[in-house]
């Protein structure tokens, strides 16, 4: 099992990160590059949870997604073709007196087969850098959606 640890500062409110961590609609992939469209099904969403398959390249898992807390969301995977056991993502946020919000985010990945346990391995060595290059497109790609919407309001 690995578990790789990821922070990030941005100018986003959690709210704001949220709403685009729980967005499913088409085009998830230019904000969340391991969320493939054709991957992509939402089974149940409400309020403040979701049931979500997503992945990409031969990978998916079945997500139970929680964002009841707004300082805190959940992601438990209840199904997938590697991931077993404890995987899942769990993501807090701080916000801080100048206005910027700390993410901190927390990987598990337990295979749950032999491509999963190889998986898993290559995660949480040298694989940490492509997870934390993700991390870090999806907090850009959120700032630059809400920095065009508040562009937009502006108007």
């Amino acid at each position: 099992m690995s578990t790789i640890q990821l922070h990030q500062t941005t100018t986003v409110t959690p709210e704001e990160y949220i709403a685009g961590l729980t967005d499913f609609g088409p085009g998830r992939s230019k904000v969340f590059g391991n969320s493939a469209d054709e991957y992509l099904k939402v089974h149940h969403q409400g309020r403040s949870e979701a049931d979500v398959t997503e992945g990409s390249g031969g990978i998916w898992e079945r997500l139970h997604y929680d964002w009841s807390d707004l300082n805190r969301v959940v992601l438990t995977t209840t199904d997938s073709n590697v991931w077993g056991g404890a995987s899942g993502y769990n993501y807090t946020f701080t916000r801080q007196p100048n206005g910027t919000t700390d993410i901190d985010v927390v990987i598990v990945r337990a295979g749950k087969n032999l491509k999963g346990k190889l998986l898993g391995l290559v995660l949480g060595t040298i694989g940490r850098s492509v997870l934390e290059k993700a991390f870090q497109n999806s907090v850009k790609a959120i700032e630059v959606r809400n920095s065009m919407a508040r562009e937009t309001t502006a108007l």
